[in-house]
Formats: C-alpha cells, sequence, structure tokens
C-alpha cells in the first residue's frame, strides 16, 4: 500500500513539476518538427503530457531510477517540445523528487552529509559546465549523445551487481580524514552497522564525468551515483540511494539554473 501511495505521489510531484513546457510549448512548438497537416489543438500536448508523466512517475519508482532518466528521452523523442525545454524540466523532475524525499532520509540517518558533500562541490560545479555546454552544440548532436548516454544507462542497469553491504577493509587517507562514515540501523536484522569508504579519490573523479553528463542532458544523476558510492566506494547500499537521492537536490539545482 505505501509502495501504491508513493508512486503516485512521485507521479503527482512530476506532473506538477512540468509548469515550464507548458509555459513554453507554443514557442517550442514552433521551432520543433510538428507535421503541417496536424489538427491537433494546442491544448492537447499538455493533456497527454500530464497523463504520460503521471504513469512515468509510477514506473520510474518500482524501477528505482530518476525520473528524468525516463522524462527526457521519451518527451523529446514523442513530443514537439524543443530540446533545450526538455532537458531543463527533466532537471526540475528529478530535482521535485529529492527535495521531498531529502529531509526524511536526512532524520533517518541514511543519507550522509559527510559523504554527499564533497561530492556535490564537484558534481554541481561540472553540472553547470555540462548545461552551459549543452546549450552551446547544435540540437542534433546533443541528441545524439543523449542516444549514446541511454544505451550506456542501460548497460549499466543491466550489468551493475550491487552490494548490500560491500566489505571495505581499510578506509584511504582522502576518507579519513574527511572523516566520511558512519553508523546506521538494519530494520531487517535489526543490528547498527558500521560503514566506511575507500578508493575516494578515484569515486570524486568519476563524479567529474557523472556531473557534466546530469547537466548536459537534463537526466539527473541517480543512475549513475548508486552504482560508483555503492560498487566502486564501497557505502552500504542504503546509504548508496538515498545519499544520491539526497545529492540530485544539490546537483540539479545548480544545473537548473542555468
Amino acid at each position: 500500500m505505501l509502495q501504491k501511495l508513493g508512486g503516485v505521489y512521485a507521479a503527482l510531484v512530476c506532473a506538477l513539476s512540468l509548469s515550464p513546457v507548458w509555459v513554453f510549448a507554443s514557442e517550442a512548438g514552433a521551432s520543433a518538427p510538428v507535421p503541417v497537416e496536424s489538427d491537433m489543438a494546442w491544448w492537447a500536448w499538455p493533456l497527454i503530457l500530464l497523463v504520460v508523466t503521471f504513469f512515468m512517475g509510477i514506473v520510474a519508482v518500482l524501477g528505482g531510477v530518476g525520473g528524468g532518466v525516463l522524462y527526457v528521452p521519451i518527451i523529446s523523442g514523442f513530443f514537439p517540445f524543443h530540446l533545450d525545454f526538455v532537458r531543463g524540466t527533466g532537471l526540475l523532475v528529478a530535482l521535485s523528487g529529492a527535495l521531498a524525499a531529502g529531509p526524511g532520509l536526512l532524520k533517518m540517518n541514511m543519507a550522509s552529509l559527510r559523504l554527499a558533500i564533497p561530492v556535490a562541490l564537484i558534481a554541481s560545479t561540472m553540472a553547470i559546465v555540462g548545461a552551459m555546454v549543452g546549450l552551446a552544440l547544435p540540437t542534433n548532436i546533443v541528441q545524439i549523445l543523449l542516444g549514446a548516454t541511454i544505451l550506456g544507462i542501460v548497460v549499466i542497469m543491466f550489468t551493475a551487481k550491487k552490494s548490500a553491504i560491500p566489505e571495505v577493509k581499510q578506509a584511504d587517507p582522502l576518507s579519513s580524514a574527511l572523516r566520511i562514515c558512519g553508523i546506521y540501523h538494519e530494520a531487517s536484522s535489526k543490528e547498527d552497522i558500521n560503514w566506511c569508504v575507500h578508493r575516494t579519490p578515484m569515486g570524486l573523479a568519476t563524479f567529474i564525468i557523472i556531473g557534466f553528463m546530469a547537466g548536459m542532458f537534463g537526466l539527473g544523476a541517480g543512475w549513475a551515483n548508486v552504482p560508483v558510492l555503492n560498487l566502486m566506494m564501497g557505502a552500504p547500499l542504503k546509504i548508496s540511494v538515498a545519499t544520491s537521492k539526497f545529492l540530485l537536490s544539490i546537483t540539479d539545482t545548480s544545473a537548473a539554473w542555468i
């Protein structure tokens, strides 16, 4: 029941965040490839968009992916809105869910501020750069790169084998200096789990690429945050998922301003 309610809530949040597309729909339609002989009224596209995003929000929750990953390729491929508007709204779709979930995750001590802040500084800076590059490139180039990125995301989703509690023998010097560690309560086993991370420099370097791609394509970065935090850096899966969700509220905000 809670999962169903969560899916409906996420769908409503995604639908409400689509107002920029509605505002710019008429302007976007002038430059988008809408067939000349189309008899569809202007108000039909926002109505169809509302229905599609409602179900998209439910599927995103069930699939464990951010709304932006589904929103950008589907809306840019099947709707007559300009890609720049779609990418910008994709960031708002991912941002809305992160802002809704972030405070609760912090209160439950699942999202780690010590883990999120260094990553957020790098990813948000590169997201701004990515957004500026995406606006400067021709639309057809961005669409080709977006298609290649979506194929890469599919490969990552199918091949990544997440570990609930990775084995970290020793924390690296950088994570020790930043005190990136913590304790969280595992409800299933009713145990307090001590965790730390390793390979921190490699993980932070990877977030340079992730932040750039998130800003350039408007996809958000949840699809990449979790594998890097969990598999590369060794954070527990629940900590990785919660911290990734919190990260979106910082990374996507910086790119959305552009």
